[in-house]
């Protein structure tokens, strides 16, 4: 159960999100009767806050007009979330390009929490390891994230700079229906309608995003992230790889996620095998195929491979070093 501190509190933050906040829903929000709202409110203004009482049937209570918060007020757990956010956003690769700015919001939230809390959130800190996000991060410009953002949120085409991957610049149309932050980079997913057909942008390579004027209807019921994920596994490649692997799409991406390989599953056993297991079509792409065999091993299901056969030796060869190295004494010493 909250204690009474926190529940003044949380009415506090409440009324600062601004507007008249009635009777009933401050006391749903709260979780107390309404005598008890009163009395939360009396707490207040014994401590200087200035809320107004607003009569009649819209009434309620709201912050005197000009009214400025206090520069921090977080509990515990509110201080660690911010923390661990601001820390997991910069190792994830999250943040935009203006780097510095998740380190000197922590800072400034440190000044300002009580020294016992800020020790206890340091030790967190100071003991917690993350692990590299996949591939190198790329950040956007903050101001191009905002103005995408917008658009994304009021249906507003964009006209946006964008340099591809070969060095290519344009200046296209764009109506932006989803935002996708995966493996350290930021996506834009939205409908070219010089082409009529749905395009995915990364948006560290927009060096420029301009709000046009009109509105669009973004689709029913499109995930912008499967969008990504399913560009990023059909992105031309050197090499082509079809697999049959003997698991559900579940299993399988367990080790091979979405943005690397297709799965496609099989409504029947297949005959490779005489078990009644049903067996999945995998497709992925890649550059390189040295990595390929640990993972296939890693899943620990029995596969088929169906191109291309440099892939056959790379297994072939990472089985016998394993079964050399299963052989092998230990050395004297």
């Amino acid at each position: 159960m909250a204690r009474p501190t926190h529940r003044v509190l949380t009415l506090l933050e409440l009324l600062q999100s601004g507007g008249i906040r009635t009777m009933a829903e401050l006391a749903d929000r709260l979780g107390v009767d309404e005598r008890t709202v009163r009395r939360y409110v009396d707490h207040l203004i014994d401590l200087d806050v200035p809320v107004e009482s607003v009569r009649g049937r819209y009434g309620g209570y709201r912050l005197a007009s000009g009214y400025r918060m206090p520069p921090l007020m977080l509990s515990d757990d509110e201080a660690l979330a911010v923390l661990l956010g601001l820390v997991a956003g910069r190792r994830a690769g999250l943040m935009t390009a203006t780097g510095t700015a998740s380190e000197t919001a922590a800072a400034k939230i440190r000044r300002v929490l009580p020294e016992r809390l800020a020790r206890r959130l340091d030790t967190v800190l100071e003991s917690l390891a993350f692990t590299a996000p996949p591939g190198e991060s790329a950040a956007p410009e903050t101001a191009v994230l905002l103005s995408i953002a917008d658009a994304v949120h009021h249906h507003r085409p964009i006209s946006i700079r964008y340099t591809a991957a070969d060095g290519r610049r344009s200046e296209r149309t764009l109506h932006p229906y989803g935002l996708v932050a995966h493996s350290g980079r930021w996506y834009v997913v939205g409908a070219d309608p010089a082409i009529g057909e749905d395009r995915t942008f990364r948006l560290d390579r927009i060096a420029g995003a301009r709000t046009l004027p009109g509105s669009f209807e973004p689709p029913a019921g499109v995930d912008p992230a499967e969008r990504v994920l399913a560009g990023l596994a059909t992105t031309p490649y050197r090499h082509e790889v079809t697999l049959r692997i003997q698991g559900t799409a579940e299993q399988i991406h367990a080790r091979l996620p979405a943005s690397v390989a297709i799965v496609e599953e099989s409504p029947s056993a297949s005959s490779v095998d005489s078990e009644t297991e049903h067996w999945s079509r995998v497709e992925l792409r890649a550059d390189r195929l040295d990595w390929l065999p640990a993972v296939l091993a890693s899943l620990d299901r029995p596969f088929v491979i169906e191109r291309p056969d440099e892939l056959r030796h790379l297994v072939a060869a990472l089985a016998s070093r394993l079964a050399h190295s299963a052989r092998r004494s230990p050395p004297r010493v």
